[in-house]
């Protein structure tokens, strides 16, 4: 573990319940967890380090950091989001079993290890406020994202390009991996207006490179 992470509780205590989940599918959210940090594990290699955060009302979320590689890319990674199904908060009755399930990678060039406690908080939205997070969607902090960070919110793009969905046993919906793409005050207020494509085409128009953590906002007159 890199010295320089700091760590958020402690990452090598027990995870939670290992019993099987309702429904008889045989999944645990150790089963699950054990599975996503594989999949991370291959497609970007051992981790540099991780941290742990448990809210209040929630189960913990761990965040693995990948990185720097060669071209100085950091990838943090969430770890607990997808142990069980996220479910429409105005459903009756909560589906145990099936459901979206995802959890989240930021890319930023250089690393910002301050940037941990923020993804552990979205990825605990689906449990702490019943948010459901999908492609096209935004995630508000109101905040800096990271010390210093012009960005206070995030998009989530399509996922399968960077880490393969991963597949559960069924009836279990696939995990899938939704990149996060920081945004300004000023990008987060056009895509509520004109759509999450509409800032994506604007970022392509102008070469945008949406990994560079000090970057400014793209022009959208």
């Amino acid at each position: 573990m890199a010295h320089d992470f700091p760590l958020f509780g402690d990452p090598s205590s027990d995870s939670g319940d290992s019993s099987p989940a309702p429904g008889g599918t045989g999944l645990s959210r150790d089963a699950v967890l054990a599975a996503v940090e594989a999949r991370l594990l291959t497609t970007f290699g051992e981790p540099s380090g991780r941290a742990a955060v448990t809210f209040l009302g929630a189960d913990r979320i761990e965040v693995l950091r990948f990185g720097p590689d060669t071209e100085g890319l950091v990838r943090y990674a969430t770890l607990g989001m997808a142990a069980a199904p996220m479910t429409d908060p105005t459903a009756a009755v909560a589906d145990p079993v099936r459901g979206p399930r995802a959890e989240l990678v930021l890319t930023v060039r250089g690393g910002r290890d301050s940037v941990l406690r923020t993804l552990a908080t979205f990825a605990a939205t689906p449990q702490v406020e019943g948010l459901v997070p999908a492609p096209g969607g935004s995630l508000d902090l109101g905040a800096p994202l990271w010390d210093g960070a012009p960005f206070t919110s995030v998009l989530a793009a399509e996922p399968g390009g960077l880490v393969e969905d991963l597949a559960l046993d069924e009836p279990a919906d696939p995990v899938r991996f939704l990149p996060l793409l920081p945004m300004t005050p000023n990008e987060a207020g056009w895509k509520r207006v004109h759509g999450a494509a509409s800032l994506q085409e604007r970022w392509l128009q102008h070469g945008t490179d949406l990994r560079d953590p000090d970057r400014r906002g793209v022009r959208l007159d």
